[in-house]
């Protein structure tokens, strides 16, 4: 037994040498920096900061080049730095509405207050590849010109004006939030466990279930009510001053989904909201994100619960991609015991039902 450890660590040890060989690659291309997958592989780097729960663009990159690419496994690699991190204390909620925008859009209204803004997106290109990248191609500078200084409002504080979309959960700033990088996950759980739930949760998953609430499966015919991208300012409440003051600024996606409510014997029908909010610009995981929120929302609403996006325990238990991988991957272990024990059992039952077979033939061949 002892050998046989000693000649595993080694192989182990080797393999840690040929991974790294097999991230530089060849040694003839120039190694790639982290400033140029920040800068370049922007969108992976706001995907690891927001399922990683880091926002670190720095440690985002390195993760990604040291997993060679591999998302799920730098998503891991940041949170196990982040379990190292000491904490500090809790910033202020950051205010969206307040939000130094980049991009904004809404299907609801055209002529929203602030306009639509664009942005960067690809949501206008012909997904044609582009030789061009290949060459070193250097992009023609964007027109500028002065931002506006008009407001924009979230939409669903325009229609909340009028009634017509349930108020904004008022969070109690006495009740105590929960915290799912510290505490086990348990159920039932509130919307504040839910909502850190699918922020950590993996994009692929929560983009399939919120496909499946628009094919039937939990439909609420939703409307994208906004999308809004930009940075907003983040403050900590400082004791020894006795007011907030702000750290810094960080990028944010925020969605807003409105969808359909029928109403019920005591209130009147209206739209209800589902929402998502991620670092960097992070669309496709804050649609999905939303629409599931508001799937989970249904026994809430008191609407039949049937869907699996609906099911709470089961949308949670399965979002986190981490803990996917780690059940998943075990099957990459040893398990040679369990195999054996399944072997021989396999093997009893195969003799077994032979004899059983050969001897309902010596019965049938007597008679």
């Amino acid at each position: 037994m002892y050998v046989a450890v000693k000649g595993g660590e080694r192989a182990i040890e080797n393999a840690h040498r040929l991974l790294a060989h097999e991230r530089r690659g060849d040694r003839d291309v120039p190694e790639v920096t982290l400033a140029q997958i920040s800068e370049q592989l922007a969108l992976g780097v706001d995907r690891v900061m927001t399922e990683g729960s880091l926002y670190d663009r720095e440690l985002a990159a390195l993760a990604i080049k040291q997993a060679r690419g591999d998302m799920i496994e730098a998503i891991f690699l940041v949170r196990a730095f982040r379990a190292t991190l000491p904490r500090f204390g809790a910033t202020e909620p950051v205010n969206t509405g307040e939000m130094q925008v980049r991009r904004r859009i809404s299907s609801t209204f055209k002529d929203v207050p602030g306009g639509q803004i664009l942005g960067p997106t690809f949501d206008y290109t012909h997904r044609l590849l582009d030789p061009q990248l290949a060459e070193g191609f250097v992009p023609e500078q964007p027109e500028t010109a002065e931002a506006s200084q008009a407001a924009t409002p979230r939409v669903t504080d325009i229609l909340g004006r009028d009634g017509l979309i349930e108020p904004s959960p008022q969070a109690d700033s006495d009740a105590p939030v929960g915290d799912l990088t510290r505490e086990p996950l348990g159920f039932p759980a509130d919307r504040d466990l839910r909502l850190q739930n699918l922020a950590r949760g993996d994009e692929g998953f929560l983009l399939a279930l919120g496909y499946s609430t628009q094919r039937g499966y939990g439909r609420n015919h939703p409307f994208a009510g906004e999308i809004r991208f930009g940075e907003v300012e983040v403050e900590l409440f400082a004791e020894d001053v006795g007011f907030a003051v702000p750290l810094g600024s960080i990028e944010l996606t925020e969605c807003q989904m409105v969808n359909q409510f029928k109403g019920s014997t005591t209130e009147a029908p209206c739209f209800t909201r589902g929402y998502g909010l991620a670092f960097g610009q992070s669309e496709r995981k804050t649609m999905s994100m939303a629409l599931v929120d508001r799937a989970l929302r249904a026994g809430e609403l008191g609407e039949e619960v049937g869907a699996p996006a609906q099911d709470e325990e089961f949308v949670m238990s399965h979002s986190d991609n981490v803990q996917s991988t780690g059940f998943v991957e075990h099957l990459k272990l040893p398990h040679y015991v369990d195999f054996q024990s399944e072997l021989g059992l396999l093997r009893k039952l195969r003799q077994e039902f032979a004899e059983a077979n050969q001897a309902v033939e010596l019965q049938e061949a007597a008679e």
